[in-house]
């Protein structure tokens, strides 16, 4: 990986866009998952679609994909929206210390875009729970957020863009910026011109 990182764009580039069609599933771990079910199940609303465990080998074995390194652990799967899962695995407890959300290859937070309406039904069963949270806060122009902890100490946001009324946002329109704009920030970053105008180049002007 490194070496493609350092080597020069014109010989790393492959012809043809790709396309990415959002997240297919994102895998966070916990150590009780009958909790984590009552949480994202009962207090959030999603729907858990697929319970398993992993299966034999897998865990400690040659045969580890890169999961938890536990044999035969519980991973679940809910439907957290636009056809993509939210995945937990269940690892022993005790077994792993709780991680630093601020810490370089972790994940400080994860939000999911949700309709005003259903971000005032988030907040009417969090306030329910008596579980505290932070917000509606404006995060970026016209898109309002609140910020919750689940059960494991995830750091979790609920964002909503009202004026897309009670369809589904338009996320990426609502962010993007003209090449200017960027490049306000891009030219703190450095003053290669042949990287901004690369980095740039699928901006508007």
């Amino acid at each position: 990986m490194a070496e493609v990182l350092v080597a020069n764009r014109s010989q790393t580039r492959t012809e043809g866009k790709i396309n990415f069609y959002g997240v297919h599933h994102l895998a966070l771990n916990t150590d009780d998952m009958k909790m984590t079910v009552d949480f994202y199940v009962d207090v959030l609303g999603m729907r858990l679609v697929h319970a398993m465990k992993v299966p034999p080998g897998l865990g400690t074995g040659p045969g580890n994909r890169g999961n938890p390194p536990f044999e035969e652990i519980r991973h679940y799967f809910f439907d957290m929206g636009r056809d993509g899962l939210l995945a937990f695995f269940e690892v022993p407890k005790g077994a792993k210390e709780k991680g630093d959300r601020n810490a370089l290859g972790a994940m400080q937070h994860v939000s999911f875009a949700v309709s005003p309406e259903s971000q005032a039904r988030i907040r009417a069963r969090l306030d329910a729970n008596r579980i505290p949270y932070d917000g509606p806060l404006e995060i970026l122009p016209g898109i309002f957020s609140i910020y919750v902890f689940d059960p494991n100490d995830i750091r979790l946001e609920f964002s909503c863009q009202p004026s897309n009324g009670e369809g589904e946002p338009l996320i990426v329109p609502q962010v993007t910026q003209t090449k200017a704009e960027a490049m306000r920030e891009l030219r703190s970053l450095t003053d290669d011109e042949q990287w901004l105008a690369w980095a740039t180049r699928g901006l508007r002007e």
